[in-house]
């Protein structure tokens, strides 16, 4: 059986460009006893795959040069070696960029969506929901009456965050970029408010939106928004930092050096700020996530968005244009 696959050519330097990836086709092998071999249904592009095409120093090792693109993907079992899953069966696992590949059975998790469309498995009832669920509840902790801003928020996390506020008792505000998707954010998801962090005025505009300050917010982005949010915190303040988007390129910050200011209102205000990567609470409360999100989104409670590009090939430029916030909604590529 042949696979297709997308490895890391090389690493980029600023912005990905095509030349950092490469298009293989190779054999696949055969499974060995407690293997599966899975056809790629559909793969997650996520912001954090840029970080895994540095050899900085992070909380995952890098993917190796002539590596295959990580990323976390929903698979149809065709042939099982695991007494685990039969053929038919689907599953998410993380195979990567590629067409097919042949697995650890242990490695899998049969796809539970109660209901709601396949693709959920890897958006709002995936990675990124729980990304969200976790960092909110764990970290952020919102009161009912408090103020939860989020940045990035009509992306699959922030759009979790906002309406997770919501049902907990909280305001929402959401800081998006553009106004299609601050549309979206508002008369879609109903948000409390929502701010263009392109717009002239976004200081003003937050000041507007949050006349009691803001109690949490959800990191997503970095940058300028954060310069923004920083002055409204209220002491005591939450700050569960998931990603920071803005810096993923290596875009230069040494005409804006945050340090001295972020660590002066941390001490001033109290500010827990705590810096979190999903799976440290997957093992124990991912399947308490799923029990409480999921018959939500099945229902319409929680509402979702997708942006599904078509072809394995397309990978790289969909990947690409995410990072600059070329996609509305979750990114999914469509392999099968």
């Amino acid at each position: 059986m042949k696979s297709q696959q997308i490895v890391l050519a090389s690493r980029p330097v600023g912005t990905p460009k095509p030349q950092n990836f490469r298009l293989e086709e190779v054999d696949l092998p055969q499974a060995e006893e407690g293997e599966v071999t899975v056809r790629v249904l559909f793969l997650s592009l996520d912001p954090y795959m840029r970080g895994r095409m540095s050899d900085a120093k992070s909380y995952a090792a890098p993917v190796p040069i002539d590596g295959i693109m990580e990323g976390e993907t929903i698979c149809e079992v065709l042939k099982s070696r695991s007494s685990n899953f039969a053929p038919g069966d689907i599953v998410r696992g993380r195979t990567g960029w590629r067409t097919h590949a042949v697995v650890a059975g242990n490695a899998l998790r049969r796809v539970e969506t109660h209901g709601a469309p396949l693709t959920t498995a890897v958006g709002a009832l995936g990675m990124p929901g729980f990304t969200a669920w976790s960092g909110l509840k764990f970290i952020g902790q919102p009161k009912a009456g408090e103020t939860v801003a989020v940045a990035a928020a009509s992306g699959p996390v922030g759009s979790m965050v906002g309406q997770l506020a919501k049902l907990w008792g909280a305001r929402a505000i959401g800081i998006a970029g553009g106004s299609e998707k601050c549309t979206y954010v508002k008369d879609e998801l109903h948000f409390d408010a929502v701010i263009d962090h392109r717009s002239d005025d976004l200081v003003s505009r937050l000041e507007a939106a949050t006349p009691d300050g803001i109690d949490v917010y959800f990191e997503n982005v970095g940058g300028h928004v954060w310069d923004a949010v920083l002055p409204r915190l209220n002491k005591f303040g939450r700050v569960p930092v998931c990603g920071l988007v803005a810096h993923y390129n290596g875009a230069s910050t040494s005409d804006n050096d945050r340090l001295p200011a972020t660590m002066s209102a941390i001490l001033r205000q109290s500010l827990l700020v705590r810096g979190f990567i999903q799976t440290e609470f997957a093992a124990d409360h991912f399947d308490e996530f799923l029990a409480e999100v999921g018959p939500r989104v099945a229902a319409g409670e929680i509402r979702y968005r997708e942006d599904i590009v078509d072809g394995l090939e397309n990978a790289p430029d969909a990947f690409t244009a995410m990072l600059t916030g070329g996609n509305f909604g979750k990114l999914i590529i469509k392999v099968a």
